[in-house]
């Protein structure tokens, strides 16, 4: 036997590659294909995953003991609804301590207002006097040029001369003092206006102080912000939770979708809007009617409890098919999430959809109390909305 050259080695091994890569994409495709329905035609792409809604948790916003809660996992709760109160005794004892300082520093203000009041009465009581002090010094000054005439005339000794400049001089120093009584006066306005606007300030900051545990009273009794369904209640009456501790997890059940994931040669057909169907496997009798309503426009690895070992291999796409709202609005008290399931989209809109993926649903039941728990034993049929 001739020995390989290093060429046809090279070429050998180039073929045993590329068998590799095309036995990996045929199992890839014969995995996908087995993991789809038997029996549906080519225009159908189907992927597993489980019914979600968007979950909210209740949680306080500031620390301290829960007092009361109202619901039980279960419940069927509406928007606005009371769920859970919290021991308020300090906050209404801070709110006491707040109300008192905005009545001191409206007293305090009132204190200011009539001082302000009386310093304004002393300015114009010192503007009198300024004006007394003039008419005194007018009449002294006439005085005294009559004396000074009469001085001069001989008429009158020169003592009355200075007299008359006495009294002058007096009724200057007088009227000089009257006026810094008008300056003093309306100094102490100046003071007093400031002290005006500095109450006027505290009395702003005690209400902000009162509106502000007053919307921590609010906050402390913990509402529904959404109509939905008790999931869990994560804490007990009597309990100290920490800010932000969780009470309630709820979901809501008006929107509510399944998650799936497709190849790439079926999800690059699937269009926003698509129409959808979902069987679950508790009620496999059933066929849910959905729309696309989310396609992943970057591929991702499948999560490995969803394909098998060779589809793991392959990149994968994230698609979303939620429920109609009116639907779900119709089955509430049989709607439950996390169950497993079979979407089924249809990839070409001229295509039939085959019978066995013709739109079934359940006897729709009576009307239930919005408060009213589901069934704890509920029968399988029950359990597709």
């Amino acid at each position: 036997m001739s020995e390989s050259t290093p060429a046809s080695r090279a070429k050998l091994r180039q073929i045993l590659i590329w068998g590799a890569v095309a036995l990996a994409v045929g199992g890839g495709v014969l995995g996908w294909q087995r993991l789809k329905p038997q029996g549906l035609p080519p225009s159908i792409a189907s992927g597993n995953g489980r019914l979600e809604a968007t979950d909210t948790d209740i949680a306080t916003k500031t620390g301290g003991r829960i007092k009361q809660v109202l619901v039980r996992e279960g419940d069927n709760v509406k928007a606005g609804q009371t769920l859970a109160i919290m021991d308020t005794a300090l906050l209404e004892a801070d709110l006491a301590r707040a109300q008192a300082q905005v009545r001191q520093a409206q007293q305090a203000s009132a204190t200011v207002d009539a001082l302000l009041a009386q310093r304004q009465q002393a300015v114009t009581t010192a503007s009198a006097q300024v004006a007394q002090r003039e008419a005194q010094l007018a009449l002294v000054s006439k005085e005294y040029q009559r004396a000074k005439e009469l001085v001069a005339q001989g008429f009158l000794p020169p003592q009355k001369l200075d007299e008359a400049n006495a009294q002058l001089q007096g009724a200057r120093a007088a009227l000089s003092a009257a006026r810094s009584q008008v300056a003093e006066a309306r100094t102490a306005i100046t003071t007093t206006e400031s002290q005006r606007t500095e109450a006027q300030s505290a009395i702003e900051t005690a209400q902000a102080s009162v509106k502000r545990i007053e919307a921590d009273l609010a906050d402390a009794t913990l509402k529904a912000p959404r109509d939905g369904r008790i999931q869990v209640r994560a804490a007990q009456e009597g309990e100290v939770l920490g800010g932000g501790g969780r009470v309630l997890s709820m979901v809501d059940l008006s929107d509510v979708y399944m998650t799936f994931f497709l190849p790439e040669t079926a999800a690059g057909r699937v269009a926003i809007g698509s129409e959808a169907r979902l069987v679950l496997d508790a009620a496999p009798q059933y066929v849910i009617p959905a729309k696309v309503t989310f396609v992943a426009s970057v591929a991702q690895f499948t999560p490995k409890t969803v394909e098998t070992a060779v589809e793991r291999q392959k990149l994968m796409f994230k698609v979303r098919a939620h429920i109609d709202p009116q639907l779900l609005a119709r089955y509430t008290n049989q709607v439950k999430t996390g169950m497993p399931g079979m979407a089924h989209v249809r990839i070409d809109a001229n295509a039939p959809w085959p019978e066995k993926l013709a739109v079934k649903l359940p006897a729709e039941p009576a009307p239930a109390p919005a408060n009213a728990s589901a069934p704890a034993s509920a029968p399988a049929t029950a359990s597709a909305p």
